[in-house]
């Protein structure tokens, strides 16, 4: 690529996105097209100027990283997004690339790596943080030691997926069950794997199928 890599970023932490926009705008071979606060700026910026790579942080208040990548991909299927996070379990992993992610950083990965990163996915290539390559690994073996045909949901989880059938948001969910947006989230991602479905209202058609929410 002989022009510049352009690149958005979507964080709803303003030192972090000044941080990160700082870093991009003094990068060779990077432009920073766009720094977001909230997804509703981020879908009307890229109607306006649609960058190479969305470094994207798959933990805002407004909709989960699973249905965002999906709605983002659905409209714009060319476009590279790298997950930013301070998510570091293997199943988000898993599910972000599953969806369509080229790649996976925590948000403590060095300058360096992530401009390397970003142009190591222009490239056609895929990118996961060190720290989390061996967890990822272990993971996967374990998916394919275990049996997914038939979804064996925890008693939590089967809370938390009749709540989602009810329309409550991870906020809400997170206030009736009195537990961190984090660990609902965590919880919402493993329903989907369990469920081997990709999104939230694929979840509530197959629930409502196999009699799992009312």
């Amino acid at each position: 690529m002989n022009r510049n890599i352009e690149v958005a970023i979507l964080d709803d932490h303003p030192m972090v996105l000044e941080g990160l926009g700082n870093m991009l705008a003094a990068a060779t071979g990077i432009t920073l097209s766009g720094a977001y606060l909230d997804g509703k700026d981020l879908m009307y910026g890229l109607q306006r100027s649609l960058p190479d790579v969305l470094l994207l942080d798959i933990q805002m208040p407004d909709k989960a990283g699973d249905d965002r990548i999906q709605e983002i991909l659905k409209l714009y299927p060319g476009l590279k997004i790298i997950a930013l996070t301070n998510i570091d379990a293997p199943l988000y992993v898993h599910n972000m690339l599953r969806l369509g992610a080229e790649g996976y950083l925590l948000k403590t990965v060095a300058p360096g790596q992530l401009i390397e990163s970003i142009k190591t996915v222009c490239r056609g290539g895929r990118v996961i943080d060190p720290l989390l390559e061996d967890r990822l690994q272990e993971f996967r073996g374990k998916m394919k030691r275990e049996t997914y045909l038939k979804p064996r949901l925890t008693q939590r989880e089967g809370e938390v997926l009749q709540y989602i059938a009810d329309g409550c948001s991870s906020q809400e969910i997170a206030e009736k069950l009195f537990i961190s947006i984090r660990t609902v989230e965590y919880y919402r991602f493993n329903i989907l794997l369990k469920m081997d479905v990709k999104n939230t209202a694929m979840l509530i058609r197959k629930a409502l199928g196999m009699g799992l929410v009312r």
